[in-house]
């Protein structure tokens, strides 16, 4: 099958869903008010609460919520065949994912720009908000780590990859300066410069990787690990207007600039489909996700249609910088939306691969020689090998296949051909940038998270702009999920992180009800209600099966190691489902409540 079908069905699909389901979301289930006034201006600090433009805040966010899930789900579910991926990820983002970003926001800008632990405790207790506290800390160390990882194992020992995504940040620190200091207000003329730049450095990154500066750009894992811990730290403690957001601004420019181009690349070029739409692999046994079709699609493939990261930056730093409240719908359901549609194209541009291709750059050798047993043989790979100057056999996490399908595209448009390694390195680095600006967000809404924990203790935490607190919580959150890159691997961290993630949105979706009860609708709540009990289905039966074949053998096997891996997953596996089966008992509880005391009243 060719790929033009399936993207402009999509194209049609979201944009319909975005001029009526969100403007029914906004209108009748929200009910936004630009009179209201917004944390931004209400706490107005030069820090952290900060108005911002409806476009830079967009780009952040879009930045913040689009890491690696939307790119690595989908290509890693890509084994059981792009159907099962492709329905998710169309369903699942116009009902569920886009839904909850919206909702989870405009609840916020509502609570003060509060953290969602903060919300579920002003609506459930304090016990249900502690619970949340630890459900969502964890996620996102957790979320951080298998982040920072694919970053890693896609840049390392590479000069011209880790080189360029370097340029990135002296780039945002002058963009910065330029639209906040230099020259006030003139963010089109720091945007440009920008632009520029970043293409530059792609291009500079070429003659860098060939030159006596390689060694200097070429680290190794624990070196980009170290690396990454640094520039997370210096994120997280510096003001948003200086390196957060003109970073994410920038990354978003290229984020969207290019899934629009490879949106227009796959219209012209219509490449055909080389993966099935469903394998052998759908009833388990595969050799990068062991379990059956149902329930790991829904595992694997996380963000790119519901996620519960996505509520933490909802949570966090967005709804501080929000202006007006109309600003939420583009920000919260249009910026999820086009997450959805970045998960679709790389779901399109990694299954245009070979299947050998695709799962030699996907296992192991030895896993390799066992696929090639059964019939899955290289075809173009050695050669793609040569021209993008890169090994890439071997390369697991999902980061270079993806890079290979979408550098196959783009050197296939008419005039763009022959340019394959530039094309690859680029994409690398797209690649980079989407993970790095969730990972810079990500540290910095942990920090919140744990001054808001510390602040019960010493009322200076819970300043968000006390400087000491600022410093301790991040450097406590960049030790926590820098260690579990240094002792992890794909393998251990991604199943990890699809539990409790999608863990964490069904607890998002549940507060979302919860607020829209409280908002007065309640004949409304069925938008955020019928997506968590999906969602929740799906992640229980996902915890089941992972406990059950991996974690518990992994308990009961000979290996150190993997004894020591078996039993923190499960414990913390059973530590996240402790938490929700609190906050769920107060919130059945709240409700029945609410029920008993109008019947008594009524009678």
């Amino acid at each position: 099958m060719h790929a033009l079908p399936l993207m402009i069905t999509v194209l049609c699909v979201l944009a319909i869903a975005y001029r009526t389901y969100s403007a029914f979301l906004a209108a009748k289930v929200c009910v936004l008010d630009d009179l209201r006034k917004t944390p931004a201006h209400e706490f107005r600090d030069g820090q952290n609460y900060h108005p911002t433009h409806r476009w830079v805040l967009f780009g952040h966010h879009f930045a913040a919520i689009s890491g690696a899930g939307p790119l690595i789900g989908p290509v890693l579910a890509a084994q059981f065949g792009y159907l099962p991926g492709l329905l998710w990820l169309l369903v699942g983002v116009v009902l569920a994912g886009a839904v909850q970003d919206f909702v989870v926001l405009v609840a916020s800008v509502r609570h003060q720009g509060k953290s969602l632990a903060e919300i579920i405790q002003k609506e459930l207790g304090p016990v249900a908000g502690f619970a949340a506290g630890i459900a969502v800390l964890f996620v996102l160390i957790i979320a951080l780590a298998g982040l920072g990882l694919v970053v890693v194992n896609a840049l390392s020992e590479s000069a011209w990859g880790t080189f360029t995504i370097a340029m990135t940040i002296p780039i945002a620190f002058f963009m910065g300066l330029y639209a906040y200091v230099l020259r006030p207000g003139k963010l089109g003329e720091a945007t440009c410069f920008g632009v520029v730049a970043l293409l530059i450095a792609v291009v500079a990154g070429g003659e860098i990787a060939h030159s006596q500066w390689a060694s200097v750009f070429s680290l190794n894992k624990n070196q980009l690990t170290l690396a990454i811990m640094l520039y997370g730290f210096a994120a997280s403690v510096l003001p948003v207007w200086l390196l957060l957001c003109p970073r994410d601004y920038l990354s978003s420019f290229l984020k969207i600039g290019t899934i629009a181009f490879l949106v227009i690349g796959v219209i012209l070029v219509n490449p055909q489909l080389r993966l099935p739409p469903l394998t052998e692999f759908i009833h388990g046994g595969g050799p990068i996700i062991s379990g059956k079709v149902f329930p790991f699609v829904f595992i694997t493939i996380m963000c790119g249609a519901v996620s519960g990261f996505h509520a933490l930056v909802a949570s966090g730093t967005t709804p501080k910088m929000v202006g007006q409240e109309s600003h939420c719908r583009m920000i919260g359901y249009g910026a999820m939306l086009i997450e959805g549609l970045v998960g679709i194209v790389a779901l399109i541009a990694v299954s245009s691969l070979h299947p050998g291709d695709y799962f030699a750059i996907n296992v192991s050798a030895e896993q390799q020689k066992e696929l090639q047993l059964m019939g899955y043989h290289l075809e173009e790979l050695p050669v793609l090998e040569q021209e993008v100057q890169e090994k890439v056999q071997g390369r697991t996490g999902g980061a270079v296949s993806l890079a290979i399908g979408m550098a196959k595209i783009f050197s296939r448009i008419p005039g763009l051909s022959g340019f394959l390694a530039y094309w690859y390195h680029f994409c690398i680095m797209f690649e980079a940038l989407f993970i790095l600006t969730t990972i810079d967000t990500g540290t910095r809404i942990a920090r919140f998270v744990m001054q808001e924990f510390l602040g019960k203790i010493d009322r200076r935490f819970a300043r968000a702009d006390w400087l000491p607190g600022s410093v301790l919580t991040s450097f406590l959150t960049v030790a926590a999920w820098g260690y579990f890159i240094y002792t992890g691997n794909i393998g251990t961290i991604w199943p990890m992180f699809g539990i409790a993630n999608q863990l964490l949105a069904v607890i998002a979706l549940l507060a979302s009800t919860l607020v829209i009860r409280s908002w007065g609708s309640p004949k409304y709540q069925w938008v955020t209600f019928l997506p968590m009990c999906f969602v929740l289905l799906t992640t229980a039966a996902g915890a089941w099966e992972l406990s059950k074949n991996t974690f518990i053998p992994w308990i009961t096997s000979a290996n150190g190691l993997e004894v020591a891996r078996g039993c923190i997953d499960l414990a913390l596996t059973l530590l996240l489902w402790s938490c929700f089966a609190v906050i769920a008992s107060f919130a059945f509880r709240k409700v029945i409540l609410k029920h008993v005391r109008k019947a008594v009243h009524d009678t």
